[in-house]
This record gives structure tokens, C-alpha cells and sequence, in this order.
């Protein structure tokens, strides 16, 4: 126990170490390094008052089914640190260094449950933003009658929303429970612009019939729309900066960032699509 109590002590995430190991590291101030011996153990928790000896036992140890507890404050903090990683290290130790048997060796605490937590996120959301895009897909079919259409109005959002995850790597932003719902955000509310601009598009096409005329009037109706109505969404959840809690404030800055994104991209990128895989306009046709 003593080896493990200083194992964890010298690892750089992990802050303040409780066992009862601890009782020994504070006789050994007193004798000066020396162990103390058993006699010298029982008879200082003799000496205790039982309620007070069974509070510095029981928190540490259950001598009745040999099971010890190791208390150990993590350091969250860090920019490379893993919870996975730093759970399986100390696992190692113990059963390759120590001796233990793998059976015997089990980290638990908030910082384990919390990675499930996490991956548990990641696993669902995963699955979220595929659900997402596939009702996307389907609307876009239902409201334009089109695959060409419902394919064009994906891709931009979809490179949207892979883009502020970029930014986040690019930037070390860790996923937690507020970032790792960007990514479904983004695309659900940046495919409100795709809709406005294809449904207008179709109208102005049909009526032009002409590629460039129909992305140059659709830019020059619904484009200004799309424009302040997403500096409003930006805008409001701008506000979010003003929170004391960081995670609320990532959330706030990184959706404002999608939404530019989703905007940006269905401004250039989409009428890009759009010309490019709907044929050639005809450009004798006057503005």
C-alpha cells in the first residue's frame, strides 16, 4: 500500500493522496524514517478513542474482507491529460510493480465515471448527428422533391459543422458535455438557411431560367434575410460569454462559430454547387 500511496504521489495529475499508508508517512516524521513496527501500531490505535480510531480505519480499510481505499485528488487541469490513460497506469503499476492480481486492482471515482460518461456522450452523439443528417436528407426531399437538391444543401452544413470541430482540435478545446453537441447544433439550425436559399433558388430558376441569374437574384433577396437572421442567432448566443462557467462560455463562442460558418458556407459554397453540377447557365440573358 505504501508503494502505491507514493506511486500516486509522484504522478503529475494527481494532487493530494489519502490511505492508510498516510498514518505511517506521519509516524516516519517522528522516528525519523523508521517504520513503526506492529506492537508499535497496536498500540497507538489502542491509545485512540474508538470512534476516532474507526474514522481514520474505516474511510482507508475494512480489515473484516481485506479491502484498502486509496483517496486521490486528480488534477483535471492539464492539456494532455487522460483519464483513460492515467486509470490504466495505476493499474499497471499495481499489478506488474506491486504484485497485485488484476482482479484484486479496481480505480474507481468521479474521474472514471466521468470518462464513461464522456465516451458514452461521444458514442450517442455519434449516432445523433447521423440521425440528424439523415432527417435533413429526407426533408430536403420532401420540401424540394429532388435528391440533386437535398444533396446540395447538406454538404455545406455538413462541412460547417466538421469545421468548428477542426477549430476545436486546432484550438485544444476538449470535448465535454457542452462541446461535444456543436457539431448537431450547427447543422440543425445552419440548415434553415440551406432551405431558404434553395426553395427561393428554384423559384428564381424556374422563372430565369439561367444558373447565375437564379444564384445572383437568390443572393440579392433571401441572402440579406439569411444574413441578419444568423447575426441575430450569433448574437444571442454571444450572450453566453457572460457566464462564469467556462464550459457555458466555450458553448456560447463555438455555436456563434458555427452558425458564421453555416452561413458563410451557404453564401459562397452552396451557389458554387449549385453552378457547378446544375448545368451550364446561359450568359446571354441580361441581369
Amino acid at each position: 500500500m505504501l508503494a502505491v500511496h507514493r506511486y500516486l504521489e509522484e504522478r503529475p495529475e494527481v494532487g493530494k493522496v489519502l490511505s492508510v499508508a498516510s498514518l505511517d508517512l506521519v509516524a516516519r516524521q517522528i522516528t525519523d524514517g523508521r517504520p513503526l513496527t506492529g506492537a508499535e501500531i497496536a498500540g497507538i490505535l489502542g491509545a485512540l478513542p474508538e470512534d476516532l480510531r474507526a474514522e481514520l480505519i474505516r474511510a482507508y480499510a475494512d480489515p473484516a474482507s481485506g479491502q484498502f481505499r486509496i483517496s486521490a485528488r486528480v488534477i483535471e487541469s492539464g492539456p494532455s491529460f487522460d483519464r483513460a490513460e492515467l486509470a490504466s497506469e495505476i493499474e499497471r503499476f499495481t499489478v506488474e510493480e506491486v504484485g497485485f492480481a488484476p482482479d484484486d486492482v479496481e480505480v474507481t471515482g468521479m474521474m472514471v465515471m466521468f470518462d464513461n460518461m464522456l465516451k458514452q456522450l461521444f458514442s450517442s452523439q455519434v449516432n445523433t448527428l447521423a440521425y440528424v443528417l439523415l432527417a435533413t436528407l429526407l426533408m430536403f426531399l420532401v420540401l424540394l422533391r429532388s435528391l440533386k437538391y437535398a444533396v446540395l444543401g447538406v454538404v455545406p452544413n455538413v462541412l460547417a459543422a466538421g469545421s468548428v470541430i477542426a477549430v476545436m482540435g486546432y484550438a485544444g478545446i476538449p470535448l465535454d458535455m457542452m462541446t461535444i453537441t456543436i457539431a448537431a447544433i450547427s447543422v440543425g439550425i445552419g440548415v434553415d438557411d440551406a432551405i431558404h436559399y434553395l426553395h427561393r433558388f428554384r423559384e428564381e430558376r424556374e422563372d430565369r431560367q439561367d444558373v447565375r441569374l437564379a444564384v445572383a437574384w437568390s443572393h440579392a433577396t433571401i441572402g440579406r434575410a439569411m444574413y441578419f437572421t444568423t447575426l441575430t442567432v450569433i448574437v444571442g448566443f454571444s450572450v453566453l460569454v457572460l457566464s462564469n462557467f467556462v464550459p457555458t462560455v466555450l458553448f456560447g463562442v463555438l455555436t456563434a462559430v458555427a452558425m458564421a460558418l453555416a452561413l458563410l458556407a451557404n453564401l459562397s459554397l452552396l451557389p458554387s454547387l449549385l453552378v457547378l453540377f446544375l448545368g451550364e447557365p446561359r450568359r446571354d440573358l441580361p441581369l
